[in-house]
């Protein structure tokens, strides 16, 4: 039997068709904020994963991680790491944060109508993630033998302490960190991702991956408490900084329209400044960020009488 293609299914959806067993949509299944962070986890750091069930990471070189949907039922399945070698097993993962008493019964089916519309002939094996041991509340004595067996394995986040670090896997643990230290150990992983990872593309989408979990977590988290937790360079990378330079880009055009497209380039900038400011930039990185002199930052951040 030769060797398996790569299958690139990443952010498309299995369906079944009239005409084949299955077809490939890009329409985006609708999903809990959690589904939507670990499947971008696993689409930026396909190794934590395999860390996760305490397999190497090199592991993931040979799969393609993918979202895939079986038409039938409407089962969607949250993830499918798929091999690239006959001799690999499937891994379907399931990500599981609030009670279900029917997710192993939801969970095999799933599975089994997957396997029944692939043509792919790999044995398979099921991850089950939860935050913690109270939430596996689903009935299994239907499926002892499954549950009991290789071919599932159940990870419980705040069990994950004495797991050899990595940013991967201290990402995955910021979902359940407490919130009173959730701050400090979000600047500890954006501080490792920026010595250990030299691709800015895979540095920046963690940085958002980390944003994202803490807007999640504390929702009423401040821009100026945002802007302590990231240097100018990360910072600029966030969805806060982003929005207050859209903003200020934004009010230039208008003004543009008004007095002259030089003119109102300025006055937009000059808008922006007490945003970032409140921020928490100062007036040397605001200058920087804007490309003016630190004396009309300077100028401009002086309250209006």
């Amino acid at each position: 039997m030769g060797v398996l293609p790569v299958l690139d299914f990443a952010g498309l959806i299995i369906r079944r068709s009239p005409n084949c067993k299955i077809r490939l949509s890009t329409e985006k299944p609708a999903s809990l904020k959690t589904d939507s962070i670990f499947y971008r986890i696993f689409q930026s750091l396909p190794s934590t994963f395999f860390e996760l069930i305490n397999q190497p990471p090199q592991l993931a070189n040979a799969y393609q991680f993918s979202s895939v949907e079986v038409k039938q039922l409407a089962f969607r399945i949250d993830g499918v790491f798929l091999p690239n070698a006959p001799e690999l097993p499937i891994y379907f993962a399931e990500v599981q944060f609030q009670l279900d008493k029917k997710i192993y019964s939801r969970l095999f089916t799933e599975i089994f109508n997957y396997l029944d519309k692939t043509e792919l002939t790999n044995t398979w094996r099921s991850v089950v993630i939860f935050p913690n041991r109270s939430i596996d509340t689903g009935d299994t004595e239907r499926y002892t033998e499954l549950l009991n067996s290789q071919r599932v394995t159940r990870v419980y986040l705040d069990e994950l302490t004495s797991m050899e670090s990595s940013i991967g896997i201290e990402t995955v643990k910021l979902i359940v960190e407490p919130e009173s230290t959730a701050t400090t150990k979000a600047i500890e992983i954006v501080n490792s991702a920026r010595q250990e990872i030299m691709d800015a593309a895979q540095q920046r989408e963690i940085i958002q991956l980390i944003e994202t979990i803490l807007i999640y977590k504390l929702p009423r988290l401040s821009r100026e408490e945002m802007a302590k937790m990231f240097g100018l360079s990360e910072l600029k990378q966030t969805r806060f900084y982003q929005e207050v330079f859209t903003e200020g880009k934004q009010e230039g055009k208008e003004e543009g329209k008004l007095e002259g497209k030089l003119e109102g380039k300025l006055e937009g900038k000059l808008e922006t400044i007490p945003q970032l400011l409140a921020l928490g930039l100062s007036i040397e990185q605001i200058a920087q960020a804007l490309g003016l002199d630190e004396k009309v930052v300077r100028q401009a951040a002086q309250p209006k009488s």
